[in-house]
């Protein structure tokens, strides 16, 4: 789970990592045998029993960086993503983030060329707002409205979404599924589980590769520990 690649010396939420530490990742996965794709390409070989070496690559909020400094890495490694981005916000910028600096949203000029490029385009939201605390008129028009909106945009179908802030629960899940979305990300989402309810490792600029190894073997653990349980009853 990407968000923006940029300059972060000044970056509270640690929502940024630079252009030199993603093209060290991404070496990084491609010297071990790992291959950056999209969420619906993971999918669609996870189900295929094909998706040995495959790595989802995800990056929200839909940051005007991405074109100008993620693009151009990720075909260099011939890696895919998924954009998560927000067509209520289009060519604005991270308002809901009450700290640090004001960063610009992509516009549809620069969804389009993302889409272009092959990497697939996915809803998160119109507005970035905190589904779990929407009532029902913005839930539905921030699942089915944002949908529309991308799909008249890219000329393409929309069929992934990541819940903002990583929070949902199984009202917003349900309004979710009734949009049409095939699958969802999220952080990490409890007990709900299935292609509605992602769990993805957060990465960041202090995100070295023994980072990485750690970071995905404990994520492993925890889901497993959640996970246990339920799969005993």
């Amino acid at each position: 789970m990407y968000h923006s690649v940029d300059d972060c010396r000044d970056d509270p939420y640690r929502v940024t990592v630079s252009p030199e530490r993603l093209q060290e990742q991404l070496r990084r996965l491609r010297r071990r045998g790992l291959r950056g794709v999209s969420m619906t390409e993971l999918l669609k070989a996870r189900a295929q029993g094909t998706d040995r070496g495959l790595v989802g690559l995800t990056f929200d909020d839909g940051y005007g960086d991405f074109v100008d400094n993620a693009l151009p890495l990720l075909r260099h490694y011939d890696c895919g993503a998924t954009l998560f981005v927000l067509p209520g916000r289009l060519d604005g910028v991270n308002a809901w983030d009450p700290l640090g600096p004001r960063k610009p949203l992509l516009s549809e000029r620069g969804i389009r060329t993302a889409a272009a490029a092959g990497i697939e385009i996915g809803s998160h939201g119109l507005t970035h707002v905190d589904l779990t605390r929407a009532d029902a008129p913005v839930l539905r028009a921030e699942t089915e409205d944002s949908r529309r909106r991308l799909e008249e945009l890219t000329g393409g179908e929309v069929t992934g979404f990541c819940y903002p802030y990583g929070t949902v629960d199984r009202r917003v899940m349900d309004a979710v599924r009734r949009a049409g979305y095939r699958y969802a990300c999220a952080i990490s989402p409890g007990n709900l589980t299935g292609d509605l309810a992602l769990p993805r490792v957060h990465i960041g600029q202090e995100d070295a590769p023994w980072r990485l190894e750690l970071k995905l073997r404990l994520h492993r653990l925890r889901r497993r520990s959640r996970t246990a349980p339920e799969a005993r009853t």
